[in-house]
């Protein structure tokens, strides 16, 4: 399928990675589905053309209806990109009460609801794409980040076993690294329009192509490999 004929559904839309993804997609002709708790954020994309919704990824009855929003605008749902997260960082001692679980909730359970919802409309109609929005930051163990790393980490892993569960069907599901992009979590970094290549890659791959993969500037990269440079710092 090319992306004119596709619906992208991407979760934490209203900026940063999120809203320049949308943008990217909207580009390229797709009907875009864009999602996240700051409607005002997401008005620019609805002046492009942009479905948009206000929804909690931490909360599975709003992800349940998200996709059958999708489903209901469009007759499909073909791409999924799973991008909305939390940042935190400070030393575990002195988290907040349900800091550290409502980074789980999000970053984590939401894809993971996403996912649920959205595999059974992808295998009706034989196929789909799924992209979570993993990060290296499990690799170095960061001091203060055991929330983002721990959700990360758990992400990576719930990617590679869904992946083998839908692997008779041609829905491919894979991991993304943007690397450090500028963001609300990210003050400095690459321009979020830098990873629009790499995400398009995965939502336009042919039938049999990765899945259960990680990718990163469009190339795959294996996430604890001790022979990645992350360790070698």
């Amino acid at each position: 399928m090319e992306l004119r004929e596709m619906t992208v559904l991407v979760t934490g839309a209203a900026s940063g990675i999120g809203f320049a993804l949308c943008e990217g997609f909207l580009d390229d002709s797709a009907c875009v589905i864009a999602v996240d708790r700051n409607p005002e954020g997401m008005k620019p994309l609805a002046e492009k053309g942009a479905v948009t919704l206000q929804v909690d990824v931490s909360d599975p009855m709003q992800v349940q209806h998200m996709v059958k929003t999708a489903v209901k605008e469009t007759g499909r749902l073909d791409v999924l990109f799973n991008n909305a997260g939390l940042g935190l960082r400070c030393d575990l001692p002195d988290h907040k009460p349900d800091q550290f679980e409502e980074v789980i909730r999000v970053n984590l359970f939401g894809p993971v609801y996403g996912m649920r919802y959205a595999i059974p409309v992808m295998q009706s109609q034989k196929f789909g794409r799924i992209i979570n929005l993993v990060s290296r930051v499990p690799e170095f163990g960061a001091a203060g980040m055991s929330a983002y790393g721990s959700s990360k980490a758990a992400l990576w892993a719930a990617t590679r076993h869904v992946a083998n569960e839908v692997k008779d069907a041609d829905v491919l599901i894979n991991g993304l690294i943007p690397g450090p992009t500028k963001s609300g979590m990210m003050p400095k970094g690459q321009n979020p329009s830098k990873v629009y290549p790499t995400a398009r890659m995965l939502a336009t791959l042919s039938a049999g192509g990765p899945s259960g993969k990680v990718f990163w500037d469009e190339k795959e990269y294996r996430m604890f490999d001790t022979e990645n440079e992350a360790y070698r710092s």
